[in-house]
């Protein structure tokens, strides 16, 4: 290519680009002006989905436009957020994302039909405490005991998780990387039967939300060890972390947050970001999410781009290490 020729295709670039900046302002000028779509990549229920609800009905108040959710549940998240990128990218459809779909599958799968380039994130929204439970007639009741007695029995040993790939689940691994010990995982389709046979004594541990185990241990069935977060968790107060117990660099909790299609222009990112932190700042907000275990965040894009990254990386090492798959 000659010169000539490099230096006119340089300026027409420029030209589209000029050109296409004002088109981008004003789709941000005045919006949103219809109602706005937010996906959740789960059945109605559970705490994604709950959370969806309680996130969009104050940023409905907020925006002046209705913001109605979507469930979109299957293949770990990744229908929901294929269902993001076939919507057009101006703002008016966002997904609720989460550790799975949009860190660890990048991993777990070995081909996906999207990259993470696809996505604009928005805002960080909850994290949510993972607590180590064990049947309350275990021989063990604190970690130190436990990590004995999972050394002692060292490959005896069954871990319990709701699904191959959850925060839960690699949060075990984890925790039998730090505290060296080995296990046979037994994978379960939902923490209700996971936690059922934890109950009955079929399994001898799992590591999983807090908000699912917690009604178990104040029963008295499930015994808690640990929480997998650095600070204690209101559902179960008394429960001590990891860091409390000598583990400070291990840090695990399910999250989720707020994206849009890459392409999105950034006047409308910016403003979903501002009313999404001042959603997270209303006090009836954060007692609501509370309730469901889950500690508000925030924060700008950027942050949580590099949040996402850095999960997508940590993940990776565990699952190759692990040798864990997609099933």
């Amino acid at each position: 290519m000659n010169t000539r020729r490099r230096v006119a295709l340089a300026v027409l670039a420029g030209l589209m680009t000029s050109l296409a900046l004002p088109q981008m302002s004003r789709a941000a000028d005045g919006y949103p002006t219809k109602p706005l779509r937010l996906i959740a990549p789960s059945s109605p229920g559970g705490i994604l989905d709950i959370t969806s609800r309680i996130v969009g009905k104050k940023l409905s108040e907020r925006l002046g436009q209705p913001v109605v959710v979507e469930n979109v549940p299957g293949a770990a998240g990744i229908l929901g957020m294929q269902s993001l990128l076939r919507a057009e990218p101006d703002g008016y459809t966002m997904v609720m994302g989460s550790s799975g779909p949009n860190a660890v599958n990048y991993t777990l799968y070995s081909k996906l039909p999207y990259a993470m380039s696809d996505f604009a994130p928005v805002a960080r929204i909850i994290t949510m405490p993972n607590a180590l439970v064990v049947n309350a007639n275990a021989p063990v009741k604190t970690l130190a005991e436990f990590r004995d007695y999972a050394r002692k029995k060292q490959g005896n040993l069954s871990m319990a998780v709701s699904m191959i790939g959850t925060s839960g689940h690699l949060g075990g691994e984890l925790l039998k990387n730090r505290l060296d010990f080995t296990a046979i995982t037994v994978p379960y389709k939902g923490a209700a039967p996971a936690t059922n046979d934890l109950v009955a004594g079929q399994v001898d541990f799992t590591v999983e939300n807090v908000i699912t185990v917690a009604p178990l241990v104040k029963a008295g069935r499930l015994r808690a060890l640990a929480v997998t977060t650095r600070e204690r968790s209101q559902i179960l107060p008394d429960v001590p972390t990891l860091a409390e117990q000598g583990y400070p660099d291990v840090d695990v909790g399910a999250w989720l947050g707020v994206l849009v299609a890459a392409r999105t222009p950034p006047a409308v990112v910016a403003r979903l970001n501002t009313e999404l932190n001042a959603v997270l700042a209303d006090e009836e907000v954060k007692k609501q999410l509370a309730q469901q275990g889950g500690i508000p965040l925030g924060g700008t894009p950027a942050e949580f781009d590099t949040f996402i990254r850095s999960e997508k990386d940590r993940w990776e090492k565990i699952i190759k290490a692990a040798g864990i798959k997609a099933e």
